[in-house]
Formats: C-alpha cells, structure tokens, sequence
C-alpha cells in the first residue's frame, strides 16, 4: 500500500503517500450535511491507490443547529434554511467554513511550499458547495486552484459571490444525479449559468441517468480522471519537508507514526536513531 490513513482527534483524516517526501500535490474533500469526514475517506483511499502523489485531507464540520431540520444540531458547514433558491442566500456561517479550507490551503503552502496551483478543493452537496464557494473567491490570482470538483453541490450565497479576478479559468466539474431530489439537477444547471455569466471560462457539468443524491463508481471514475488532468504527476513540486536532524523528538516519533514505522523505532532511546530511520525511509531505504 503506498499510502498511510490517518486519524486526528478534530475528525480530520488525513490520506497520504507513505513516504510524505512523494508528496506533490493536494486535494481537499469536504463532506455533505449530518455526515463526517468517514463519509468518504474510502473515496479518498480508492484516488490515493491510483494517485500515489497527492495527499487527501478530509477535514469535519462543526456540529451546528440546522434550521431546515427543525434546529437538530449535526455536523454542517453552514446553517441550511430550504432548499429553494430564495433560502439558499441565507447561509449563516459559512464565511467561518470558507476560513477553515484557507487556512487548510495556507497551512500546507507555508509547510511545504506547496503551490496553490497543485491544489484542489472537493466536496459532495452541501461540501461541494462550499468548495465552490471558496476556491472560486481565493485573494488572488496567486492562489488560484488547479481545480474545484462538485459532486451534487450548488452555488451557495449566489448573491453575495464575487468571482476573483484571475480565477475565472480554475477548471470546475460539476457532477449530478439526474434523479437527484434533494438537490434538484435545475439547480446545478443554473449555478452553472450564474457561473459562466459572471465569467467563468471552464466549467464542465456532467449529470448522471437515474442517480439520487449520491455519488456511484461511475462518477468517482470522472473525478479521478479530471483530478489526473489537473495534478498530473510532477517531482518538481514534491514538498519541501523539514530536516528530520532539524525536527524535535516529538515530530519525529510523529513523522514515525504517520509512515507506518511505528514497529521498526520500538526500543529506541537516542534523537539519532529516530532520525536515522526517517532519513532512511525518505530515501527509499526503509
């Protein structure tokens, strides 16, 4: 297996090459409303198994009061209201979502100087939503995104959006059961149309025969292949990681652990042998 899948105490889990060294792109996946990031990290698995380059970060929204669902708190990115054009520009706190996928993108820039441009932002309904809603209103040209993928998803806040100057050619795919009844495929159509009428040059939407409010192999299929596209493999961009000579004894059994060379540092004592083994396995030696 050349990835490692691993789990943080926020709900955030994190699927990644093994050797973090192989590491040259980036794809965030957001779940939909009243699930977690456990919805797909098996999606995130089956891309990793074919793009052994990118690292997947799955990260879970907070738990909120829901007004569509009577105020029942569950995990959501923002407060839904209806699902009718008109309640869909009220989406309180989403501007609070969009900050925590920045700051995911931000994070992994400065770390490993990672380029925004080997990034992707993902997400299934209301996720995809938000991922839309975000990558689509990044800073600057600087921060434009190798792409944006919406599976079921819509344009949140059509009202108060304002595309980015720049990034009006982030390639987008849009895909959607045509049977949808949750999130009706009118409505991907018309965030399609808003989209293209305020500038966007490549936005691809592609329905599926049959399909409710889910996801199927047929569409994971798409998304890999658009994914494969826009991160195509490329060692020019492998992250630049920090010296394990230069890391403290804490990141180190961290770094360890998160490779799946728990078993080979039992019994280590000494700075050195920890860093010896991480430098080995970055090396393609252990």
């Amino acid at each position: 297996m050349t990835y490692s899948t691993n789990r943080s105490g926020d709900g955030t889990i994190t699927v990644a090459p093994r050797n973090e060294a192989d590491q040259s792109a980036l794809v965030v996946i957001c779940h939909g409303l009243g699930d977690t990031s456990e919805g797909f990290s098996d999606v995130a698995e089956h891309l990793a198994g074919q793009m052994p380059y990118v690292k997947f970060v799955l990260p879970t929204a907070p738990t909120q009061p829901v007004t569509m669902n009577m105020g029942m708190p569950m995990p959501s990115w923002y407060d839904i209201v209806g699902l009718d054009e008109r309640s869909n520009d009220k989406c309180k706190g989403i501007d609070s979502s969009r900050d925590t996928l920045r700051a995911i993108l931000q994070k992994e820039h400065e770390e490993t100087g990672l380029p925004y441009s080997r990034m992707v932002l993902a997400g299934f309904s209301q996720g995809g939503a938000l991922s839309l809603y975000t990558g689509l209103q990044l800073d600057s040209v600087d921060q434009k995104l190798a792409g944006i993928v919406v599976m079921s998803g819509y344009l949140a806040a059509a009202k108060s959006f304002k595309l980015t100057s720049g990034l009006e050619v982030t390639p987008i795919l849009h895909c959607h059961g045509s049977a949808d009844p949750m999130v009706i495929y009118d409505m991907a159509k018309k965030s399609q149309q808003h989209l293209l009428e305020m500038g966007a040059k490549e936005y691809k939407l592609r329905s599926y025969a049959g399909l409710v409010h889910s996801v199927n192999m047929e569409e994971i299929a798409d998304v890999m292949t658009f994914l494969q596209r826009v991160l195509p493999p490329d060692e020019s961009c492998k992250v630049k990681l920090k010296d394990p000579s230069e890391m403290s004894v804490k990141e180190l059994k961290a770094a360890i652990r998160k490779a799946g060379l728990g078993s080979k540092a039992v019994g280590f004592m000494e700075k050195g042998e920890f860093v010896r083994l991480l430098k080995d396995h970055r090396d393609g030696k252990a």
